[in-house]
Formats: C-alpha cells, sequence, structure tokens
C-alpha cells in the first residue's frame, strides 16, 4: 500500500475500478470522454506528452501494469482519477480500440477542431516502436551490470557465455517489458545468483528501456554512432578486381564516369553507392513510375506485341498478368501478358546485383581502398 496526499493509492484502486464497471457510479464515467481525457492529462501530463505516452496499445492489464509502475514511481492521484485514466487508455488505446483522440486537451482547451495525430498501429511496427525513457534506461542499466552484463555484454550484444540481444526476436518484439517480462519470470540464470522471478515489475521495464536503447544505439541515426575506418583494404587487389574478374570496366571508366569520384564522396558513401547504386530507390521495380532518387538510373521495360513496333517506358505495373509503362512523352500503354508479348527489362544496375552474390568482404574493402585513390 502507498499513502501520497493522504490517499490510498493502490490498495483502493481495484475497488475504484470496480465502481467504474457499475453505471454511473464514478463521476468521471459520467462525464463521458471528454472529462476521462482531461484526468489523463492531469494525471499524467506533468511528466509525459500524449505522444510519448501513448505510443503503442496495450490491454486493459498492461495498462494497469503501467499505472501501478507510475505509482511505486511517485505518482499522484485519487483513487477515482486512477481509475479514469485506466478506462480512458483501454478504450482508447487498447488493442482493439477504432479511434483515438491524438494530443487531448489541456486545461480544457482544444475543442472538436483541436489538431489529431496519428494514433498507433495495432500492429508492430515503426509506429508501435518501443519509446525509450532514457531516466529509465539509466536506472535499468544498474540492473544490466549488477545481472546481465557478464553474459550479454556492455552493450547486449553478446559474448561467448550469452547471445546478442540487440538481433532477438523475443526483445525485438518485446515492447516495454511485455516480452522480456513473462521470460524472467519463468526463470533465467542472472550473475548474482538471485531468481530472475523475484525482479520486480519496475525493475523489469526499466530493463527493457535499456535493452532497447542498445538496440537503437546500433543504428545509423543513434546520437552515439560512430562510423570508424573502413579503409582496410588494398588499392591494388581493388585495381586488379576492377580491371579484372568484378567487370567494372563493361560500365566505368577512371578517366571518365569515375574520374575524380573520390573527391565527391566520402568513403563510407562511396562504398554505399557501388554496393548499392540505388541508393534505397525502387529503381521502377512495380514503383507505379515513380521517379528514382536524383544520380540513380531508371530501370525500363521494352515491350513488343505480336504485332507492332516495340515501345519504351517506365514501369508502372509489371507483374505475372500484366504490364503497362509511361513512355518518354509521358502516354500510358497497357497489355495483358501472353506468350506472344514480349517483355525485355533494362535494368541498368543487373550487374551491381548479380556481383552481390560473388563479393567476398576482402574483394569490397579492397575495391573501396581503389576507388578512393580516385581523386
Amino acid at each position: 500500500m502507498r499513502i501520497a496526499n493522504g490517499r490510498t493509492l493502490l490498495g483502493g484502486l481495484g475497488a475504484a475500478l470496480a465502481c467504474f464497471g457499475a453505471v454511473s457510479v464514478c463521476s468521471a464515467q459520467e462525464t463521458g470522454p471528454a472529462k476521462a481525457e482531461e484526468t489523463f492529462q492531469k494525471v499524467c501530463g506533468t511528466c509525459h506528452t500524449p505522444l510519448v505516452a501513448l505510443t503503442t496499445r496495450r490491454t486493459r492489464g498492461q495498462w494497469q501494469e503501467t499505472i501501478d509502475k507510475m505509482v511505486s514511481l511517485g505518482a499522484k492521484a485519487s483513487d477515482e482519477e486512477f481509475a479514469a485514466v485506466v478506462n480512458y487508455l483501454s478504450a482508447q488505446y487498447g488493442p482493439n480500440a477504432e479511434s483515438a483522440p491524438a494530443g487531448g486537451r489541456r486545461g480544457g482547451r482544444g475543442g472538436a477542431g483541436a489538431a489529431q495525430a496519428p494514433r498507433p498501429s495495432a500492429a508492430l511496427g515503426p509506429d508501435d516502436k518501443h519509446v525509450v525513457d532514457p531516466a529509465a534506461a539509466d536506472r535499468g542499466r544498474k540492473v544490466w551490470a549488477a545481472e546481465c552484463i557478464n553474459c550479454h555484454g556492455t552493450y547486449a550484444r553478446g559474448t561467448d557465455d550469452g547471445p546478442n540481444l540487440v538481433r532477438s526476436d523475443l526483445v525485438l518484439h518485446d515492447r516495454y517489458g511485455n516480452e522480456i517480462g513473462p521470460f524472467l519470470k519463468k526463470g533465467h540464470p542472472l550473475q548474482s545468483g538471485s531468481a530472475s522471478a523475484g525482479l520486480t515489475t519496475v525493475q523489469i521495464a526499466e530493463l527493457a528501456h535499456f535493452i532497447h536503447q542498445r538496440v537503437y544505439d546500433t543504428l545509423r541515426g543513434s546520437p552515439i554512432f560512430q562510423m570508424h575506418d573502413i579503409l582496410t583494404g588494398d588499392a591494388q587487389a581493388g585495381a586488379a578486381y576492377f580491371n579484372g574478374e568484378g567487370g567494372c570496366t563493361a560500365c566505368h571508366s577512371v578517366t571518365g564516369d569515375f574520374k575524380g569520384i573520390a573527391s565527391k564522396y566520402d568513403p563510407p558513401t562511396l562504398l554505399g553507392k557501388f554496393l548499392n547504386p540505388r541508393a534505397g530507390g525502387r529503381g521502377g521495380r512495380g514503383g507505379r513510375g515513380a521517379p528514382p532518387p536524383p544520380g540513380v538510373k531508371q530501370v525500363t521495360l521494352t515491350v513488343t506485341p505480336p504485332s507492332g513496333q516495340p515501345v519504351t517506358g517506365v514501369p508502372v505495373v509489371f507483374d505475372d498478368f500484366d504490364v503497362s509503362i509511361r513512355d518518354a512523352s509521358g502516354e500510358y500503354h497497357s497489355w495483358t501478358r501472353t506468350p506472344a508479348l514480349k517483355v525485355v527489362k533494362n535494368d541498368p544496375y543487373a550487374a551491381h546485383d548479380a556481383l552481390l552474390t560473388k563479393y567476398t568482404d576482402k574483394n569490397m574493402h579492397d575495391v573501396l581502398a581503389f576507388l578512393v585513390t580516385l581523386k
């Protein structure tokens, strides 16, 4: 039992929820969703912005666990207000909710015309990602250092004694400890010798924040990401591969399109460009005629009907049943695919795609070491 401002926060929470289940008993229910949303802003808005607090859908039980955690960390409100928050979150941000308010109103402002932000998707994905609380992750770091670091390493990338958690399916599907918690409650060795089932809900939640922070720190957009020196190859070996086995001179010339290329791009960018010259673009692969990124060549199709002249253009539809293109003048052409319809795909990066299955790690670094000499 926790007492704050003379009120029992946890002990009466169950009774308050029961109260909310009855018709016309709790005032928050009587006044409808607007009042419940206002209560949510009052209770939770002190520490959280709505978009931070509402970045995932959860079941009623999971929202209840979240509220319990907040109470254990010092959240203060009446039993009725906590009950209103649980009901509001369960209704608006539960797994089966149809819609949800975006940011709500503060102090009763922002009526029907208030802007609505996108709400989280029910499926796992970028809109449902675990949003790390840095302060909670710092607290979780202490649990990690005491119980996990010897096996899983400082950055959760594994050691000889434990797996890489950054690549763990369980971790990647976890949201705020909903997968990590049950796993630990079943029993998992801890370096202190303590039972993992003895970890509290708060400790597990903070540990989840720390682990997800390590996952995000592997991404290029992480504030701690640093590109290390990748010029480890042999330039002479790279030149030999470029002029010989790699077949690069069939399309490129060191005195032509590659002249001064190392002055245009830094080594990481240069490596990415020769490994993936599409630069992340779709290259016309069923992209409904969308242009590729600047500097990226477009895939085209040449279609020859059974009777008629061949037509070349950017693919709009290209599948087993239909093919349609838009030619250089912008005119649209469409055919049903038959054995008599000849379709040739003109992919300027086909040779690069083929090399991806042949490159060795040494080949890639040797070619990069050669390319950086072309200044």
